[in-house]
């Protein structure tokens, strides 16, 4: 007996692998990125026919040049040629006469003594590094007390206020003192007596109320304390391909 198989509408998500359309094959026709596993024929191209005008026109040079006829392959071959021009002008040298020199200024030479000269000017003024300081320009440090590091002074004493942290009155056992604790009420290790408190009256509910009665109620449909067998639903299968619904969206 043939089996007889179901036919079922076709889905395209359902096709995973690539469609035609994904394929790109080179083309086996032109030039222009042909099939480099096939064998290609020459190709040839088409123009337009050339102007006329660009075939008159002659882009070589002709015998436009002028060469001279002294210049040989071995170099310009020529006599001698002269040219009138003006006298140059000798510039005259500038030599100094015997006025120009002070021998009587240079330096003595060769170790030569010279004489002791003088001159006449205002008097020097003394430089700020050079001045001597005068007696009240000094101060001395104070003696008294512990100013001067070298030198001897009696012991000295300071009064300030007493110290938190360090000091002998400082408790570093940290225990509470007596004032920390509050006297226990009697209420608490004793037997309590009754309180009231006073408040308004509790309004009493009137007829208008929903007050539901005997009929609302239905014990037989409670299950809640009871086996229960298996429960199964019936619905339709939902196309795993159809896109999701989503309308209220929270960001």
């Amino acid at each position: 007996m043939q089996e007889v198989v179901k036919k079922r509408p076709i889905i395209s998500a359902r096709e995973r692998g690539p469609g035609p359309g994904r394929y790109a094959l080179p083309p086996t026709v032109g030039y222009i990125n042909h099939d480099f596993t096939k064998p290609s024929s020459p190709a040839y191209s088409f123009h337009s026919r050339l102007s006329s005008a660009m075939v008159s026109v002659d882009s070589s040079p002709g015998p436009r040049y002028h060469i001279d006829a002294k210049v040989t392959r071995f170099g310009k071959m020529e006599t001698p040629s002269y040219s009138i021009l003006g006298r140059g002008r000798s510039e005259v040298f500038q030599t100094p006469g015997p006025g120009a020199y002070s021998p009587e200024k240079a330096p003595p030479v060769n170790a030569h003594h010279r004489p002791p000269s003088y001159t006449i000017g205002s008097r020097t003024r003394y430089r700020s590094v050079d001045a001597v300081p005068a007696p009240n320009r000094y101060s001395l440090p104070n003696l008294l007390g512990c100013q001067v590091p070298h030198k001897p002074s009696s012991a000295s004493f300071s009064f300030s206020g007493r110290r938190k942290i360090g000091a002998p009155s400082e408790d570093l056992s940290m225990s509470p003192g007596p004032a920390k604790y509050n006297s226990i009420h009697p209420d608490v290790y004793r037997q309590r007596q009754p309180s009231f408190s006073m408040q308004s009256r509790t309004k009493r509910p009137n007829n208008a109320s929903d007050i539901p009665g005997p009929g609302t109620y239905s014990p037989e449909k409670s299950y809640v304390h009871l086996p229960k067998p298996p429960s199964c639903t019936m619905g339709i299968r939902h196309s795993e391909f159809v896109t999701p619904l989503v309308v209220h969206v929270v960001d």
